[in-house]
């Protein structure tokens, strides 16, 4: 009796997919974890996830996470946290308040003077931490507690709002439709000949028009990296896993360009977290900034022996720390429309679940920005969907404790098994 064996390239070419599906588990099974997490409340909330205003307002309410996110993986990646930026956030959306409200300074030049102070919090805190060898948990559990106090007694346990309208739209706001609105379905006119409401599809074109160019983009760049990779010798994936990784990958973005574009269009503060995201995922992988702050998270004397700066490094990743978690006040204040005493409570933990859920590590030298983004995303849909579906607030904080515990557990679990 023969037996037959499978011929050598086969076993190689599924050798080489179970290798590429390995090394990209944690970056992709994020994606998927959040497809099946979508989905999941789609079902659950009977449609409503789905729906346009309702993706706009996941975004909208997730926003300032993500923009701290992206500062945030790179404190973590570094081997510090930052317990202070929530109440910074707060503080400076109280300040941008007194500039805008109270003294009728110009929005601009006021959300520039506090994206300044931001900076000038993160780097007081940084230089206690990289110069002062303060350990980077008591600085900024010290900073959390000073601008709480702070932020009661700018506000002097009041409200102070509403903003200017220009100011407004930097969370409220949405991008014009420069090439004119596109009529899929006409709407169903009403008795008195008008458009129905909720009737018949209306496109914004210009929204559709960048979704398309960042699918091409995308696919443009992923080409020429694997192309590179190939002609300078390295291994890379199998080009059937790297057609269907980027097939899913555009139709996400499209989906969600479509459902944007059948409400209002992109939100301003949307195209503000692209930007953001696009050059921190420049830094972290084209920079030497960047590689710098892996090489000093995974082992940082080692990074000093060979030449790293690390102290002002670390001086320079709370800047940038403090500057985000300004950006972040004042988007938050934008979408409240005024400042509050308890503006920024707990958003610092928010942010932190974010990085760790994205693949973060609490160890340092490890984490990518779109995994952080993915993180916030998580989060922010997992908070949307169980609102949605009036799950009490108590029982919402148990199952996010629950996910943020288990995805670290995952990740350590994965560094054992490597």
């Amino acid at each position: 009796m023969s037996t037959e064996t499978a011929p050598p390239v086969v076993n190689a070419a599924k050798a080489s997919m179970q290798g590429a599906m390995k090394e990209n588990l944690r970056e992709y099974g994020l994606v998927l974890a959040l497809v099946i997490i979508m989905v999941f409340f789609q079902v659950m909330t009977n449609g409503i996830l789905f729906l346009p205003v309702n993706l706009t307002n996941v975004v909208l309410q997730n926003s300032y996470i993500i923009v701290m996110a992206l500062g945030m993986l790179l404190v973590i990646v570094a081997g510090h946290i930052d317990l202070s930026v929530g109440a910074v956030a707060g503080f400076i959306g109280a300040v941008a308040a007194l500039l805008m409200v109270d003294y009728g300074v110009n929005p601009l030049l006021a959300g520039l003077l506090c994206i300044a102070l931001g900076a000038a919090i993160g780097g007081v805190q940084g230089y206690f931490i990289a110069y002062m060898k303060i350990p980077s948990f008591i600085v900024t559990l010290a900073g959390m507690l000073v601008f709480k106090g702070l932020l009661l007694n700018v506000l002097s346990g009041r409200s102070v709002g509403p903003f200017p309208p220009v100011f407004q739209l930097l969370s409220a706001g949405f991008i014009p439709d420069f090439l004119g609105p596109v009529t899929l379905v006409a709407p169903t006119p009403n008795a008195a000949g008008g458009p129905t409401p909720g009737t018949g599809i209306v496109l914004h074109s210009t929204t559709m028009l960048i979704g398309i160019l960042i699918v091409a983009a995308m696919l443009y760049f992923a080409l020429k990296s694997r192309r590179n990779r190939e002609e300078h010798g390295y291994a890379a994936e199998p080009f059937s896993f790297f057609v269907v990784k980027n097939l899913v990958l555009s139709g996400i973005i499209l989906f969600l360009m479509y459902k944007f574009a059948s409400f209002k269009g992109l939100p301003n503060v949307l195209v503000v977290m692209g930007i953001l995201i696009a050059l921190f995922v420049f830094v972290t992988k084209r920079m030497t900034f960047g590689r710098r702050i892996y090489a000093m998270g995974g082992n940082e004397k080692a990074a000093k022996l060979s030449g790293i700066q690390t102290e002002r490094l670390t001086f320079y990743i709370f800047v940038i720390m403090g500057m985000l978690a300004a950006l972040a006040g004042l988007i938050y204040s934008a979408r409240l429309n005024m400042a509050t005493p308890k503006a920024g409570a707990g958003l610092e933990l928010d942010v932190i679940a974010a990085v760790f859920v994205g693949g973060a590590s609490a160890l340092g030298g490890v984490g990518q920005v779109a995994g952080a983004v993915i993180g916030a995303f998580i989060m922010g849909v997992m908070n949307n969907g169980m609102g949605v579906m009036g799950i009490n607030i108590d029982w919402q904080q148990v199952i996010k404790g629950l996910v943020l515990l288990g995805a670290v557990a995952f990740d350590l679990y994965n560094k054992k098994k490597a």
